[in-house]
């Protein structure tokens, strides 16, 4: 009993002391948040298993730039006859919005793209290669855009790895080209929402071009 009023008036006589000394004591609990984290971003193993798929590298997020992992990406079940093209980007576009695996979270990967966005074919006066998808690319946010353009540019059937990706929405808007360069892979959230207009080039087998500035008419 004795020691347990000393504590006490040692406690009270602390106490006094710390709000002399101009330090108010106060009992409302302060949060500094979580300690910082640090993600590895190292590429995990390729997952995906389905014999009927083609593995490919997709852009994902990782420490606020895109990184590429490897996976096994099976084909759409409604698969578009003699629009392989399609078929490709569509498997392209599920693979980005499949939530990462368990170890590719761990090492702080994550995507921006939501599901639901489905490929298309072109239109009638499109350019050749042109994709058009279920929503405008300019209305996405520029991190799911930097995804979807730099995944699409990175695969041997749909961009093979040079040049711009030409997008269109599901409207009659003119598709627009955008690339994939190292300044969007390190701030894919600086991406140009709104890339340059393409037409078709009048001469036979020649590639679009684009018009730079150019707004749909």
């Amino acid at each position: 009993m004795r020691n347990g009023l000393l504590f006490v008036a040692a406690g009270a006589g602390l106490l006094a002391g710390t709000v002399g000394c101009g330090i108010r004591a106060t009992t409302v609990p302060v949060d500094v948040g979580a300690a910082p984290s640090r993600v590895s971003c190292d590429t995990p193993a390729p997952s995906g298993t389905d014999a009927q798929g083609f593995r490919t590298t997709v852009q994902l997020v990782c420490g606020s730039q895109l990184a590429g992992v490897e996976r096994v990406v099976p084909l759409p079940e409604k698969r578009t006859a003699g629009e392989p093209l399609v078929l490709v980007a569509q498997a392209l576009l599920d693979a980005l919005e499949r939530a990462p695996s368990a170890q590719e979270a761990d090492a702080g990967f994550s995507t921006g793209v939501k599901q639901g966005l489905s490929a298309g074919p072109s239109r009638p006066g499109d350019p050749k290669g042109t994709l058009r998808l279920s929503r405008k690319p300019e209305d996405m946010p520029p991190i799911a855009l930097a995804q979807i353009i730099c995944t699409l540019a990175g695969s041997e059937a749909v961009g093979l790895g040079t040049g711009p990706v030409i997008l269109g929405g599901p409207d009659a808007d003119p598709p627009r080209t955008w690339e994939c360069t190292d300044a969007v892979r390190a701030r894919p959230e600086s991406i140009p929402t709104l890339g340059d207009v393409v037409r078709p080039s009048a001469g036979p087998g020649r590639s679009p071009s684009p018009v730079p500035g150019a707004t749909p008419g």
